[in-house]
């Protein structure tokens, strides 16, 4: 079992409190920008162990009674098809995936909001299929000059000419499918109308990372960076907070340049300022639940290792620039950690070596390192989950699982009936010739149990891995990092 470094139940507690705090101070009226994962957090998870994936859903589960949820989507996002890269799918989908998954937990989702409407006709008929599925929805658009012409944006002609979002709750939970949505927009488009009708309502920010009690090179935050290196986030000391408190307090770059303009905003909506530093605006009390530093840490320096591999896999694939690269490496120097400290990379590397061929390694909670190599038949990301199971199991490493009467067929389906060219099978019909198997076999049984044992376990491969392996690692919880290599030198690869 992995040692823990932070305790999810205090968090709980005080982070409800802490909420339940500030919306006393704005007169029971709080709108709250929720940043990062509200589902599956498993940064988090990752990076501060203890903390469980759906601690945030938990916490607002506690304050059921006194919130509703906005969620927030960005027209150009819509038109763009963007892409969450971490399930794989489209803004507007995921829109759709917060709402149920919120009605099914009993939390109250009162609208969505279309930000930066400019009449385009994705959005519009976006906008149509969640009128029909039964959702209230509301229209943002594009205000020149924003966000430093102050003026024109607190005005009739700039938050005004937005829909006011009918709220009933004392807090209002605004969150989105990703960053840029326009959350903090929508936030203080809701003040002005609310000021406008005589509603004193707040305003305050949830982002888990950095965390703001904690050193500005601290691994936690460092790894904040990793995960953001291609939006270009910089971590920073907050100095307004720093000027007004005589304290240190970290705060990321974008929330400091834009705090001057904030500050001037709130100051022309309610006539004063609520904040003195961008710090004072958060919310986040993760930084008080951590029990022990070091397993944090060493967590963290993972964390930005797996990062770094990642990104390298990214910029081979097009998706990031150099420059991201070349930040993950400083990151690395910074926490003072090399490929080296990830145990499983030389394994895999080493027994690609020695094969000639592709091959994977996993580490389990053990320590142990298991490896596995392409065959006629496997993968080397399938043999390996294969191997683990049977590690796990405690069944000898010689012992088929699978008969070949299963597999050959699964292989006359691919290359002969569905247009593949590899035979090999990949990691999901390994998972599903093993439940096959199963049903006869208590042998192929027992290493079936063994599954939910990956979970947090590390992987990697010598090559990049085709979307199906990546998946099955994700949905089984495995960390899995890639050498950016193909494993052909084909142009085109799925």
């Amino acid at each position: 079992m992995k040692e823990i470094g932070f305790d999810n139940e205090k968090y709980l507690q005080m982070q409800s409190q802490h909420i339940l705090e500030r919306i006393a101070q704005f007169n029971n009226k709080l709108y709250l920008e929720m940043g990062g994962k509200l589902f599956d957090d498993f940064h988090a998870s990752r990076v501060l162990p203890g903390f469980q994936p759906d601690s945030k859903m938990k916490m607002l589960l506690q304050l059921a009674d006194h919130l509703e949820i906005v969620i927030v989507i960005n027209a150009t996002d819509i038109e763009k098809s963007k892409v969450r890269g971490d399930i794989g799918i489209t803004y507007d989908a995921d829109v759709l995936r917060l709402i149920d998954a919120f009605h099914g937990i009993g939390l109250y989702v009162s609208g969505v909001v279309i930000a930066q409407y400019s009449g385009q006709s994705v959005a519009d008929a976006f906008h149509k299929k969640l009128v029909n599925l039964g959702m209230k929805v509301y229209l943002h658009y594009p205000i020149e000059g924003y966000p430093a012409n102050i003026e024109h944006i607190v005005s009739d002609d700039g938050f005004g000419k937005n829909d006011y979002i009918e709220t009933t709750r004392p807090l209002v939970v605004v969150t989105a499918p990703g960053p840029g949505s326009g959350k903090l927009a929508t936030c203080l488009s809701q003040l002005y109308h609310e000021y406008k009708r005589g509603v004193k309502a707040g305003y305050a920010k949830f982002e888990t990372f950095p965390i703001w009690n904690l050193p500005l090179k601290h691994p936690v935050n460092l790894a904040y960076e990793a995960a953001t290196a291609d939006l270009n986030d910089v971590n920073m000391i907050d100095p307004f907070h720093l000027e007004a408190y005589g304290k240190t307090a970290i705060n990321y770059n974008r929330d400091v340049e834009a705090f001057p303009i904030l500050n001037a905003t709130f100051e022309k909506i309610t006539g004063v300022s609520p904040y003195k530093s961008p710090t004072d605006m958060g919310v986040n009390m993760a930084g008080n639940c951590i029990i022990n530093d070091e397993v944090c840490c060493e967590a963290s320096k993972q964390e930005i290792i797996r990062r770094y591999y990642h990104t390298l896999c990214d910029f081979r694939l097009g998706k990031v620039e150099d420059t991201a690269v070349y930040k993950e490496e400083l990151l690395m120097s910074q926490a003072g950690v090399t490929v080296a400290d990830r145990p499983v990379v030389k394994a895999a590397l080493d027994r690609a070596e020695d094969t000639g061929m592709p091959a994977a390694a996993i580490q389990l909670h053990t320590g142990e390192v298991i490896t596995g190599k392409t065959t006629s038949l496997l993968g080397a990301s399938a043999a390996v989950l294969l191997n683990s199971l049977k590690q796990l199991a405690g069944i000898d490493h010689e012992m088929p699982l699978i008969s070949p009467i299963i597999i050959e067929p699964i292989q006359t389906l691919k290359t002969k009936h569905l247009g593949n060219n590899n035979p090999r099978l990949h990691t999901d019909e390994i998972l599903i010739a093993l439940s096959i198997c199963a049903a006869t076999n208590p042998m192929a049984q027992k290493a079936l149990q063994q599954l939910s044992k990956l979970s947090g376990c590390e992987a990697h491969s010598s090559v990049i891995l085709s979307q199906v392996d990546e998946s099955v690692f994700r949905k089984l919880g495995v960390n899995l990092t890639c050498e950016p290599t193909y494993q052909t030198k084909k142009l085109y690869h799925k």
